[in-house]
């Protein structure tokens, strides 16, 4: 099939579709025209390429989540693979940093905001803000 073929088949952009190729997610036989052409395979392959990256998983990543499961054929879908669990749970640990990370700079800019409006309200009483005499 023809990437927009295949573009229609996934819901994915012809330009994606290039992406994922360029990254060696996908492959494609060339015609004499130098046409990419997809085996029915590839339709599978983008909307799990399309997962992996709601996930958050990187290109990278994803790479070695499709070797995985190329190179262990007779697993479904997910169900198990060490390298796949590995990266999963590097992605999980990296966001839970990052969350972490979220939550103190939340804090942070919560606690700003307070002594803003704190301030705020003194000047407006009539006192001056501390610091400022």
């Amino acid at each position: 099939m023809k990437i927009s073929q295949l573009s229609r088949a996934t819901g994915a952009s012809p330009r994606s579709i290039r992406h994922y190729e360029k990254k060696k997610l996908l492959t494609a036989n060339r015609l004499e025209n130098d046409y990419r052409e997809f085996d029915e395979s590839a339709v599978e392959r983008v909307k799990a390429i399309q997962i992996y990256l709601r996930l958050g998983l990187s290109t990278e990543e994803i790479e070695q989540v499709l070797n995985c499961k190329d190179n262990y054929p007779e697993y479904e879908a997910d169900e198990y693979c060490d390298e796949m669990l590995a990266v999963y749970e590097e992605k999980l640990n990296e966001i839970n940093k990052q969350m972490s990370t979220l939550a103190t700079v939340q804090q942070r800019l919560e606690k700003q905001i307070r002594q803003m409006k704190a301030r705020g309200t003194a000047t407006t009483a009539g006192v001056e803000p501390p610091g400022t005499l």
